[in-house]
C-alpha cells in the first residue's frame, strides 16, 4: 500500500497544511502527508470523528444499528521522503443475514482461501493464509497433476469450483509450473478478499460515494 499512488487529492478546511489523497487500493483508504506529525493527527482524529458518526444509506453505510457502532478508522503510519505519511483504511463491521461475518468482510465463496478477519498487516497488502493452506494446497497440486477428482477428496473439495475455474485459463500445468499457478491464484482471491473489505468499491460509484463523505471533512 505505501507505494500506491493518489487517485484523487482533496483538501479539509483548517488543514491546509496537510496533503490529503485517496489511495489507489482495493481497500478505502484515506492517505495525509505533512512535515508536521502533529498536524497529520489533528487531521486524522478529526476524520476518526466524522467517520464513526457517519452514515450514507445509498452506499450502505451505517454508523450504528440498534445502538451497536459499526464504523472505525486502520491507521498506518510511515516517514517517507521527508514527510510523515499516515494512511488510514475506512472501516465498517455491519453485519447482515447474507453476510454474518460483515458485509466488509471475506465473502463466503473466499472461505475455502480465506475466513479469517482482515488485519493491519493484510491492509497493508501483505496476505496472512491460514496455515492449514500448505498442506491443502500440495494435495491440490498432486491431483491436479494426477487428474483425480477434486471433490472426492474432503480435505481439498471446498477448493474444487475454485480450482476448476482457473484451470480453464492454463494451457500447460505441470509439475514445473503447477504450485506458481496456484500460488498466483490464491494471489487473485486474496485481492478479491480485499476488495471485499473495502467499503467503498473501486467503480465510479464508489468514487462518487466516497467523495460524498469526504465533502463532509
Amino acid at each position: 500500500m505505501a507505494k500506491a499512488d493518489i487517485i484523487k487529492e482533496f483538501s479539509v478546511d483548517g488543514f491546509d497544511d496537510v496533503k490529503c489523497g485517496i489511495v489507489k487500493w482495493p481497500l478505502s483508504v484515506i492517505r495525509l502527508q505533512s512535515k508536521d506529525s502533529d498536524r497529520i493527527i489533528e487531521l486524522a482524529d478529526h476524520i476518526l470523528k466524522a467517520w464513526r458518526g457517519y452514515t450514507d444509506e445509498d452506499a450502505f453505510i451505517y454508523a450504528e444499528t440498534d445502538g451497536t457502532p459499526h464504523n472505525t478508522i486502520t491507521p498506518i503510519a510511515r516517514f517517507k521522503d521527508g514527510m510523515f505519511e499516515l494512511d488510514l483504511a475506512l472501516r465498517n463491521n455491519i453485519t447482515t443475514e447474507e453476510h454474518p461475518l460483515g458485509v466488509y468482510h471475506p465473502h463466503e465463496e473466499l472461505h475455502h482461501i480465506k475466513k479469517e478477519n482482515i488485519g493491519l498487516i493484510e491492509v497493508m497488502g501483505l496476505a496472512v493464509l491460514p496455515s492449514r493452506l500448505k498442506g491443502e494446497m500440495n494435495l491440490l497440486a498432486e491431483y491436479i497433476l494426477e487428474g483425480k477428482d477434486i471433490r472426492e477428496n474432503e480435505a481439498i473439495e471446498k477448493h474444487a469450483d475454485w480450482a476448476y475455474d482457473f484451470l480453464a485459463n492454463y494451457d500447460d500445468v505441470n509439475k514445473d509450473n503447477v504450485m506458481d499457478i496456484i500460488q498466483a491464484e490464491i494471489g487473485k482471491v486474496f485481492v478479491k478478499v480485499l476488495e471485499d473489505a473495502g467499503v467503498y468499491k473501486c467503480t465510479p460509484d464508489g468514487l462518487e460515494a466516497f467523495l460524498r463523505f469526504i465533502k463532509t471533512l
